[in-house]
């Protein structure tokens, strides 16, 4: 394809093309800020692990329902509008972090404002509880 057929096309397809660079921008962009903010995402795997070997405290942000409708035992409940870091997660600053939301999108920002209050290490539970449930990992009902 040469250069005049590639500008035919973005003339005749101008909606086409600025929907995709749009998209890729803000794929790039999501990347890039993850990858700066310098969180780390762990699978639901390796999160298993990080609980069992490493006394991990995962920390469910999701709202008072999704939280009662099913969560990952022995999490703390930190719903996303208390995005506030609570004194009561200061006992948990000597301890792994693994915080997670339903996709594993929301939970990122979190990690991040963790990790500015000295939290450390703090992970972003890829995939969030849709991975976890999808890995077939216990959840369980309730407060």
């Amino acid at each position: 394809m040469d250069f005049n057929q590639l500008s035919e096309f973005v003339t005749n397809h101008l909606l086409l093309v600025m929907a995709f660079v749009i998209l890729l921008a803000m794929l790039l962009g999501g990347e890039l800020r993850r990858r700066i903010s310098g969180v780390q995402s762990v699978t639901p795997v390796e999160a298993t692990r990080l609980l069992n070997h490493d006394n991990a405290i995962m920390i469910d942000m999701r709202s008072d329902k999704e939280y009662r409708d099913g969560h990952i035992v022995n999490a703390v409940h930190m719903p996303v509008k208390d995005q506030v870091i609570d004194a009561h997660l200061d006992k948990y600053r000597d301890r792994p972090l693994i915080v997670y939301c339903n996709s594993g999108s929301q939970s990122t920002q979190l990690c991040g404002k963790l990790r500015k209050q000295g939290f450390e290490p703090v992970y972003n539970l890829k995939g969030g509880v849709l991975a976890w449930q999808r890995s077939e990992l216990p959840l369980t009902r309730g407060k």
